[in-house]
């Protein structure tokens, strides 16, 4: 007997901790896992789920991957008609009925928490060996939380199974060969006791929590071999003040310099002694996300959020005041009550916090959720295939969408990338909003022909200076010096981008320069073992015009953060600029 757990992953970065969860908990050596990512061919997958030759194969399903997995589960049953096929995930869990009968090909579907529910079939097929068949049908229908076709092809639902206590899953991580070079997914609760509407997760009430000794075991398994990225996949991280504060705790004190952690927080529910805590943690050891999803409050009642807004920007400030922390802050658009102008606010007002990520996302409405009951009511029309995104609504038209799909791509490419972070800043001004300045980039790439084209990262730079000159050309060299300061912050370049144009420094004061520094070390204290060749190769030295400074940029010494280098404005004996 041999059964196939199968996850398609949307990258090669990510693993599947529910195939692994299901594995560990069933400790049997007839269940084996194979991952594959949605960047596969089609074919590759298919020929190599042939060769494993399962006698049970079982998809975990979800919106990236279920187009694949419907079209893998059709063309393997050709060739494998015996084989018999499960599917599983949130993507089949709330229309299971409707799967069955539009896949003949598919034996039964898994819904909801699965550790209980496979260990139960993966049972009942060990015995199907040595049983009558209709033992084996009579097994399936004491299985809470399946549904499966008979061998009459009636579809039969049983009963949802009841939560399991989270301590009683067993930690998957053991052999960390099977995550070389991928995120690590660490889940410490389940469940959430928020209604948000368009989330799945707001279906299952029941929060529960592993218990913390198991969790400080095994976050210090991972810290001790110096894992690159633990995702922590609870909801809401922060509902519980005090397992919230001993894993923070845990982790800063066993800290070890390596490991980063992410967790998904509510920030108006971070209080005092949170605050204090995590901003006196190493830069770069957590990360936050945070979803403001609106700062509409009739669209924040409409989908049954509770967030205190003003909270969550008082927090957002003070934690990136403290400098030590990555936030990124989550805005959907397409919600109910949200216009272009109201979600033109939202942006700003989120925009104006500074976090290091902006996401803006569209609405998906999922099978399941509420959002999915009020399609009618708020005039949604998403698309028909995963991840059935929004197009329009009552009150966004689809041209609307299309412009904020504009947006987000500009906001992807200039403030997100975190390579034109001062340029952009010193572009707000020219402009009404933020919204208004990202709005007129993508008018301008449209207007040029140049949307819908895949740039060089350099080619952005000649494109923004391109807008300035032809809508600001009063700004155009100010603007210019900008792009070089952000360019030169990520890219030790040796060949000097076209956009910057000639240096404004000769080569005898750069020269004399790093002699200097090769007898003084005033500016690069850390280079003791590096003469002034290397130094130079290691460095970049710049002359803004504009400010009239000569500014120093140190590659050696980058922000952990952000992996700017560290910059310093040199000056000559005198005390003047160099």
């Amino acid at each position: 007997m041999r059964i196939l757990l199968t996850a398609v992953n949307a990258k090669y970065i990510h693993s599947n901790l529910a195939v692994y969860s299901l594995k560990a908990y069933v400790k049997d050596s007839c269940v084996e896992i194979a991952e594959y990512t949605i960047n596969q061919t089609e074919d590759a997958i298919l020929g190599d789920l042939y060769r494993r030759k399962p006698d049970v194969l079982c998809f975990s399903c979800y919106i990236w991957n279920i187009e694949l997995i419907k079209s893998l589960a059709r063309e393997f049953a050709k060739l494998c008609p015996e084989t018999e096929i499960w599917l599983g995930g949130p993507e089949v869990s709330y229309d299971a009925e409707d799967v069955l009968r539009r896949f003949a090909q598919v034996k039964g579907v898994m819904r909801g928490e699965g550790e209980e529910t496979f260990q139960e079939l993966v049972r009942a097929y060990r015995d199907r060996s040595c049983e009558e068949e209709s033992s084996f049908e009579e097994a399936l229908a004491g299985i809470k939380g399946i549904s499966f076709r008979s061998r009459g092809g009636e579809i039969t639902e049983n009963p949802w199974r009841p939560p399991i206590d989270l301590s009683k899953v067993p930690f998957v991580y053991e052999n960390l060969e099977n995550f070389r070079n991928r995120i690590i997914y660490y889940e410490s609760s389940r469940g959430c006791p928020f209604s948000c509407s368009y989330c799945l997760s707001s279906i299952d009430k029941k929060l529960r929590f592993r218990d913390l000794s198991l969790v400080k075991r095994e976050l210090q398994f991972l810290i001790d071999r110096e894992v690159p990225q633990v995702k922590f996949v609870d909801r809401t991280f922060n509902l519980v003040h005090g397992h919230a504060m001993e894993i923070w705790r845990y982790i800063k004190e066993h800290d070890r310099g390596k490991t980063n952690f992410h967790f998904e927080i509510a920030a108006d529910l971070l209080d005092e002694e949170e605050i204090a805590l995590i901003s006196g943690m190493r830069p770069g050891l957590i990360q936050l996300e945070i979803g403001v999803q609106s700062t509409n409050p009739e669209t924040i009642r409409e989908i049954r959020r509770k967030m205190d807004l003003e909270k969550v920007g008082t927090a957002v400030r003070r934690i990136r005041k403290a400098g030590n922390i990555h936030q990124h802050l989550d805005l959907i658009a397409g919600l109910p009550y949200e216009d272009l102008e109201s979600f033109q606010r939202s942006f700003d007002e989120v925009y104006r916090l500074r976090p290091d990520q902006l996401q803006l996302g569209f609405l998906k409405v999922l099978k399941g959720s509420y959002m999915k009951e009020q399609e009618e009511a708020y005039g949604l029309v998403c698309k028909s295939r995963p991840p059935y995104e929004v197009l329009k609504t009552h009150w966004l038209s689809y041209e609307d969408i299309l412009c904020l799909k504009g947006v987000e791509e500009m906001v992807e490419v200039y403030y997100n990338s975190r390579q034109f972070t001062h340029t952009v800043e010193a572009m707000e001004n020219c402009f009404a909003s933020a919204f208004s300045m990202y709005k007129g980039l993508w008018r301008y790439y449209q207007s040029r022909g140049i949307w819908d084209v895949q740039h060089k990262r350099s080619a952005r730079y000649e494109i923004f200076l391109d807008f300035v000159k032809e809508k600001f050309p009063d700004k155009e060299e100010e603007i210019r010096e900008w792009l070089i300061y952000d360019y030169y912050l990520r890219e030790n370049a040796k060949t000097r981008p076209a956009f910057a144009g000639e240096p404004k420094m000769t080569k005898e004061i750069r020269r004399a320069f790093y002699e200097d520094e090769d007898r003084l070390r005033k500016y690069l204290p850390e280079y003791e073992k590096y003469d002034k060749n290397q130094m130079r190769r290691m460095t970049h030295l710049e002359y803004f015009e504009k400010e009239k400074q000569y500014v120093l940029f140190d590659y050696l010494e980058r922000n952990p953060l952000n992996q700017e280098a560290r910059t310093c404005i040199i000056e000559n004996r005198e005390g003047e600029n160099l």
